[in-house]
Protein backbone atom coordinates (compact mmCIF):
# COMPACT_ATOMS: atom_id res chain seq x y z
CA UNK A 1 0.00 0.00 0.00
CA UNK A 2 3.12 2.34 0.88
CA UNK A 3 4.42 2.01 -2.74
CA UNK A 4 0.76 3.10 -4.58
CA UNK A 5 0.83 5.96 -2.43
CA UNK A 6 4.57 7.01 -2.93
CA UNK A 7 3.97 6.36 -6.90
CA UNK A 8 1.03 7.51 -7.15
CA UNK A 9 1.58 11.15 -5.04
CA UNK A 10 4.91 11.44 -6.53
CA UNK A 11 6.84 12.49 -3.21
CA UNK A 12 3.79 14.18 -2.08
CA UNK A 13 3.40 13.75 1.95
CA UNK A 14 -0.44 12.15 1.03
CA UNK A 15 -0.38 10.28 4.37
CA UNK A 16 -0.10 14.19 6.02
CA UNK A 17 -2.87 15.48 4.04
CA UNK A 18 -4.98 12.44 4.60
CA UNK A 19 -4.33 13.10 8.32
CA UNK A 20 -5.10 17.21 7.76
CA UNK A 21 -8.46 16.44 5.52
CA UNK A 22 -9.49 13.90 8.83
CA UNK A 23 -8.74 16.76 10.93
CA UNK A 24 -10.85 19.15 9.19
CA UNK A 25 -14.08 16.91 8.64
CA UNK A 26 -13.59 15.52 12.41
CA UNK A 27 -13.98 19.52 14.03
CA UNK A 28 -16.26 20.18 11.33
CA UNK A 29 -18.64 17.00 12.32
CA UNK A 30 -17.65 17.94 16.24
CA UNK A 31 -19.31 21.69 15.53
CA UNK A 32 -21.99 20.42 14.20
CA UNK A 33 -22.72 17.82 17.16
CA UNK A 34 -22.06 21.10 19.47
CA UNK A 35 -24.69 23.01 17.61
CA UNK A 36 -27.29 20.20 17.62
CA UNK A 37 -26.55 19.45 21.22
CA UNK A 38 -26.72 22.87 22.63
CA UNK A 39 -29.65 23.68 20.18
CA UNK A 40 -27.79 26.64 18.09
CA UNK A 41 -29.81 26.68 14.80
CA UNK A 42 -28.04 27.98 12.02
CA UNK A 43 -29.31 30.82 10.14
CA UNK A 44 -31.58 31.05 7.53
CA UNK A 45 -28.59 33.06 5.64
CA UNK A 46 -26.01 34.95 5.90
CA UNK A 47 -25.78 38.57 5.04
CA UNK A 48 -23.87 40.22 2.54
CA UNK A 49 -22.64 42.34 5.00
CA UNK A 50 -21.26 39.47 7.15
CA UNK A 51 -19.96 37.86 4.50
CA UNK A 52 -17.57 40.80 3.17
CA UNK A 53 -16.52 41.05 6.50
CA UNK A 54 -15.68 37.74 7.53
CA UNK A 55 -14.36 37.15 3.85
CA UNK A 56 -11.59 40.34 4.79
CA UNK A 57 -11.03 39.00 7.81
CA UNK A 58 -9.95 35.64 6.42
CA UNK A 59 -7.56 37.16 4.40
CA UNK A 60 -6.12 39.21 7.01
CA UNK A 61 -5.62 36.52 9.70
CA UNK A 62 -4.35 33.65 6.99
CA UNK A 63 -1.59 36.38 5.82
CA UNK A 64 -0.95 37.05 10.09
CA UNK A 65 -1.05 33.14 10.40
CA UNK A 66 0.93 32.20 7.41
CA UNK A 67 3.70 34.63 6.05
CA UNK A 68 4.18 37.86 8.93
CA UNK A 69 7.65 37.47 11.05
CA UNK A 70 5.31 37.92 14.31
CA UNK A 71 4.23 34.81 13.84
CA UNK A 72 7.17 32.67 12.71
CA UNK A 73 7.58 30.92 16.51
CA UNK A 74 4.22 29.01 15.83
CA UNK A 75 5.26 27.92 12.34
CA UNK A 76 9.19 27.20 13.40
CA UNK A 77 8.16 23.67 14.46
CA UNK A 78 6.59 22.65 11.01
CA UNK A 79 8.67 25.14 8.91
CA UNK A 80 12.19 26.28 7.73
CA UNK A 81 13.01 29.40 7.42
CA UNK A 82 14.46 30.66 4.00
CA UNK A 83 14.46 34.22 3.65
CA UNK A 84 12.29 37.88 4.12
CA UNK A 85 9.62 38.11 1.71
CA UNK A 86 8.06 42.02 1.62
CA UNK A 87 6.51 43.55 4.12
CA UNK A 88 6.90 41.85 7.93
CA UNK A 89 6.89 39.00 5.82
CA UNK A 90 8.72 35.68 6.06
CA UNK A 91 9.23 33.13 2.89
CA UNK A 92 9.59 29.88 4.50
CA UNK A 93 9.33 26.23 3.41
CA UNK A 94 7.99 23.36 4.94
CA UNK A 95 9.82 20.96 7.03
CA UNK A 96 10.05 17.47 4.82
CA UNK A 97 11.27 15.16 7.97
CA UNK A 98 7.95 13.50 8.09
CA UNK A 99 4.63 13.77 5.95
CA UNK A 100 2.01 15.36 9.35
CA UNK A 101 5.28 17.81 9.82
CA UNK A 102 4.98 18.43 5.61
CA UNK A 103 1.61 18.76 5.50
CA UNK A 104 1.38 20.81 8.54
CA UNK A 105 3.84 23.21 6.93
CA UNK A 106 1.98 23.22 3.97
CA UNK A 107 -0.54 24.42 5.99
CA UNK A 108 0.81 26.67 7.68
CA UNK A 109 2.90 28.73 5.18
CA UNK A 110 -0.25 28.55 2.49
CA UNK A 111 -2.56 31.64 2.97
CA UNK A 112 -4.87 29.83 0.65
CA UNK A 113 -4.70 26.57 2.69
CA UNK A 114 -5.31 28.51 6.15
CA UNK A 115 -8.15 30.48 4.77
CA UNK A 116 -10.16 27.44 4.43
CA UNK A 117 -9.77 26.79 8.39
CA UNK A 118 -9.60 29.98 9.01
CA UNK A 119 -13.29 30.85 7.29
CA UNK A 120 -14.91 27.68 8.70
CA UNK A 121 -13.97 29.09 12.29
CA UNK A 122 -15.33 31.82 11.72
CA UNK A 123 -18.11 30.74 9.87
CA UNK A 124 -19.15 28.75 12.95
CA UNK A 125 -18.44 31.45 15.54
CA UNK A 126 -20.86 33.42 13.57
CA UNK A 127 -23.38 31.11 14.19
CA UNK A 128 -22.21 30.08 17.73
CA UNK A 129 -21.07 33.51 19.15
CA UNK A 130 -21.75 36.15 16.11
CA UNK A 131 -20.87 39.13 18.42
CA UNK A 132 -17.53 38.13 19.53
CA UNK A 133 -16.80 36.87 15.94
CA UNK A 134 -18.10 40.44 14.11
CA UNK A 135 -15.73 41.82 16.92
CA UNK A 136 -12.86 39.41 15.86
CA UNK A 137 -13.51 40.12 12.59
CA UNK A 138 -13.93 43.95 12.57
CA UNK A 139 -10.29 44.40 14.11
CA UNK A 140 -9.21 41.76 11.36
CA UNK A 141 -10.71 44.04 8.86
CA UNK A 142 -9.61 47.30 10.36
CA UNK A 143 -6.23 45.94 10.19
CA UNK A 144 -6.34 45.02 6.51
CA UNK A 145 -7.36 48.11 5.88
CA UNK A 146 -4.67 49.95 7.81
CA UNK A 147 -1.80 47.36 5.66
CA UNK A 148 -3.10 48.41 2.46
CA UNK A 149 -3.03 52.29 3.67
CA UNK A 150 0.29 51.85 4.77
CA UNK A 151 1.36 50.23 1.37
CA UNK A 152 -0.28 52.85 -0.40
CA UNK A 153 1.53 55.60 2.06
CA UNK A 154 4.74 54.66 1.08
CA UNK A 155 4.31 54.06 -2.87
CA UNK A 156 3.64 58.08 -2.58
CA UNK A 157 6.85 58.59 -0.88
CA UNK A 158 8.22 57.06 -3.34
Amino acid sequence: MRRIWQSYGEGRPLPGYLLAIGTYAALAGAVSVAGRLTGVRLPERFSLRDTALVGVATHKASRLLTKEAVTSPLRAPFTRYEEPAGHAELKERPRSDSAARHAVGELVTCPFCAGVWIASGLTAGLVFAPRLTRLVSTALTAVAASDALNLVYDKLKS
